[in-house]
């Protein structure tokens, strides 16, 4: 059995986007002939939101090692909440020690804290041990270029951080022994920006979903259906949305002056569009929606809600809405779990793009493409139209023509987690036996 050494700062009982693929993978390492060790960060040195009920997808047996992180609040005296920049020299020290002592065969990196990936070439330089990085976004990105994207977040903390990932990439990821990607676009950037990487392994592996999670799921709320067509989207609303939630809402805007009566069906829930606790959350969608006289059709969550409860909001949806992003190499997280609930999708993406492709494999949605570079609005009448049939009670699309035997071979996280072990397997066995050097 190897053992494998993971970095995941977030860890349950937090509730984290950037941790759930760790957590929905651990109960099949050991089917593939690995052994996991999590290090994390303590909760009690986080602000992100809980979920106690996360513990319980964990399995028994596991060994979760957590080390400290700078206060936060005196952190935020000088500006700085960061999760990986305040448990830098706690997570380099106390890994460093666990790869002194427990001597794992190979580290894994998966984590969206890139303030930490410095750690990998050092360890490695330390201990001689390998690296692979699970990139879930780019480091360096120009997704605030792009047509039709919204104008970066102000301050001296966006320039910084553009700087920090500029300068420390290429030095960071210099000595990989691998690298996994959401997408192949992001390793495409880096090779492009870095000719050495072409040498490094690659593997795309998308996040998946997890039935089991389903399965712990809370379940539906007895008592009769809602008279009402419920919309749902769970997840938050940043800034890379900003030209397709308008789309949508343009839509929907679009399908009241036409048929009053069938907007008037319809009740769309945007679920957990921030990542603060509740209480704390600030409305984002409500003020666009009631900027076009839909107040009253749109409903928000505006705090960070648990994953299962999410889970439990898709299954008893009667659509699901998949805004992309600007970014053409976006793919959410949320598509695969969407997919596992058995409800029908609307999605609204760019044409050319990274989700767009996959919903064509998948054949798990009715498509609309939304060019970022087309005038605000340009999408609205075929919003328009898959809402009138949603609010009519017909399927926006077939729900037979999905691609299900594609979906579980290679977006569970079963088959998920075999393919990434095999990755790994194959990283290790190339840095211990490296091919030699053709002589000139």
């Amino acid at each position: 059995m190897k053992k494998l050494l993971i970095i995941s700062p977030s860890f349950p009982p937090m509730n984290a986007a950037d941790m759930q693929r760790v957590r929905m993978s651990l109960p099949y390492y050991a089917e593939n002939g690995w052994e996991p060790l999590v290090l994390c960060v303590d909760p009690a040195c986080q602000s992100a939101p809980r979920e106690e009920e996360l513990v319980a997808t964990v399995p028994p047996g596991l060994r979760v090692i957590q080390t400290g992180a700078l206060p936060l609040r005196l952190c935020r005296l000088l500006g700085v909440g960061n999760l990986g920049l305040r448990s830098f020299l706690h997570v380099g020290l106390r890994g460093l020690a666990l790869l002194r002592r427990e001597t794992p065969d190979l580290v894994l990196f998966s984590t969206t804290q890139f303030a930490l990936f410095p750690l990998a070439r050092l360890w490695t330089a330390l201990t001689g041990v390998p690296c692979v990085v699970d990139l879930h976004d780019p480091w360096v990105t120009d997704a605030y270029e792009l047509p039709g994207a919204p104008r970066p977040p102000g301050g001296w903390k966006y320039r910084f951080a553009r700087l920090s990932a500029r300068l420390l990439e290429g030095w960071s990821f210099r000595r990989l022994a691998g690298m996994i990607s959401v997408s192949e676009i992001y390793l495409q950037q880096l090779r492009a920006r870095h000719r050495w990487f072409a040498v490094i392994p690659g593997a795309v592996l998308g996040f998946g979903a997890s039935e089991a999670d389903l399965a712990a799921a809370p379940p539906p709320t007895a008592g009769p259906r809602p008279s009402t067509v419920s919309i749902v989207y769970t997840g938050a609303s940043g800034p890379c949305l900003n030209r397709l939630l308008p789309e949508f809402l343009s839509g929907l805007a679009l399908l009241r002056s036409r048929d009053p009566a069938a907007a008037e069906r319809l009740r769309v829930h945007f679920i957990g569009t921030s990542y603060v606790a509740a209480g704390e959350g600030h409305p984002s969608v409500l003020p666009l929606a009631a900027a076009k006289g839909l107040g009253d059709l749109v409903l928000e969550t505006p705090h960070r809600v648990g994953h299962l409860e999410c889970l439990a909001h898709q299954r008893d949806a009667d659509l699901l809405l998949l805004p992309g992003s600007t970014d053409p190499a976006y793919s959410p997280s949320k598509l695969y779990p969407y997919i596992l609930s058995g409800r029908p999708i609307l999605a609204l993406a760019p044409p050319h793009g990274v989700l767009a492709a996959l919903l064509a494999r998948l054949r798990c949605s009715r498509f609309i493409a939304v060019d970022p570079a087309s005038a605000p609005g340009s999408a609205a009448p075929l919003i328009c139209a898959a809402l009138a049939d949603a609010a009519a009670g017909l399927p926006v699309e077939n729900l037979a023509l999905r691609d299900n035997e594609l979906f579980r071979e290679e977006f569970l996280a079963r088959s998920l987690v075999r393919r990434q072990c095999a990755f790994l397997s194959g990283v290790l066995k190339s840095w211990r036996d490296p091919a030699p050097t053709s002589q000139a």
